[in-house]
């Protein structure tokens, strides 16, 4: 199996931003010694959700600190970016990590349309706006010279320099929530990263995507790679005994619940409602806190001691899983715990999965 490492670390206010991005650079380069194959990094604005913001910057430190280590984007807002300028920054960054970059790729937030609202957009247009960007995104990479008239960009350039490390170019990840996009990265041969769904739900996404690779003409070991890749995101947190695990995940994620929800009905604008499939517990402002991080205990966290939380790991394999997403710095859980808990993570559940 395989394991990556992602955050989506907080700080309360301006006066942490400092502290919290050296301490999150610290464990994203721990992942490395702990045995984690690769690094995810997300994106949000504002509102110190993401504390470092752009992780484009964010991974270029992460690359001159570590050398084997894949560095991904769990993802990047396509909607928020300009297609030229974003080419060259992970072409240089690709360069810098030697081959090292994953590209996971999103239209934005489906729930802080504030997000948008800085940028001076909003969100109904952004899975258009993201297909374009990610068009002109790949042909930058790959056409010389690149001649482009779309509804968003007219761009006319003679060459993209630097070229990506990785030829044709990194690898463009997508992230998936509903069945049918499941389906339909299957059917053009794109590597997913599954959203937090319970475990009884993987089983039926697995099989849309293979029904869908199955379509894709790729060969069978291509789909099997593929197949194999296909990345399912948890919460996860170790501890010397369970009672410590559930108390330290528990509280963090209540600090992190009401931090998110608080932005949301601050600033997101009057008019914006989120997509009713798009609501669940963790996320409904209707639900209590309690009730919200009840689920997210159970139906989306690893979250005990190093022999509970195997146990848990050997489940998901068992689903189909060959690949977690182990989301370790979760908001405002104390570093020296993230610390502790990656620590144990690498030397007593990893290994059992090797």
């Amino acid at each position: 199996m395989r394991f990556g490492w992602l955050t989506l670390s907080h700080a309360h206010s301006g006066d942490e931003d400092q502290q919290a991005i050296q301490d999150l650079l610290t464990e994203s380069c721990f992942a490395e010694t702990a045995g984690f194959d690769g690094i995810w990094l997300t994106e949000h604005n504002f509102t110190g959700e993401s504390v470092y913001c752009d992780p484009i910057p964010f991974a270029s430190a992460i690359a001159m600190q570590t050398s084997r280590i894949r560095i991904g984007f769990a993802v990047v807002q396509l909607a928020l970016r300009h297609p030229i300028r974003l080419a060259t920054q992970l072409a240089l960054l690709d360069n810098l990590s030697d081959g090292r970059l994953d590209v996971g790729v999103g239209h934005g937030t489906n729930y802080n349309e504030y997000e948008f609202v800085g940028y001076g957009l909003r969100s109904d247009d952004s899975r258009v706006r993201m297909e374009e960007t990610l068009d002109v995104l790949i042909r930058a990479w790959t056409e010389t010279p690149l001649v482009h008239d779309g509804n968003f960009y007219q761009l006319r350039l003679p060459e993209l320099r630097p070229r990506p490390r990785q030829q044709p170019h990194p690898p463009i990840w997508r992230a998936v929530s509903s069945a049918s996009s499941v389906k339909d990265c299957g059917r053009i041969g794109a590597p997913i990263l599954i959203a937090r769904v319970p475990l009884a739900r993987l089983p039926e996404r697995f099989a849309l995507y293979e029904a869908g690779l199955a379509e894709s003409g790729l060969d069978a070991a291509s789909q099997r790679d593929l197949r194999e890749k296909a990345a399912v995101w948890r919460w996860v947190h170790v501890a010397e005994s369970q009672a410590q695990a559930e108390e330290e995940l528990g509280a963090a994620l209540l600090d992190t619940r009401r931090h998110q929800l608080d932005a949301r009905a601050a600033h997101n604008p009057r008019d914006f409602r989120v997509a009713e499939a798009r609501v669940n517990p963790w996320n409904d402002p209707t639900l209590s806190h309690e009730d919200g991080v009840r689920y997210a205990l159970e139906n989306a966290a690893l979250c005990g001691t190093p022999a509970r939380v195997a146990e848990q790991v050997a489940a998901m394999r068992d689903a189909g899983t060959h690949h977690v997403l182990c989301q370790m710095s979760v908001g405002f859980l104390p570093h020296a715990r993230v610390m502790d808990a990656m620590r144990r993570f690498g030397e007593a559940v990893i290994p059992r999965f090797r």
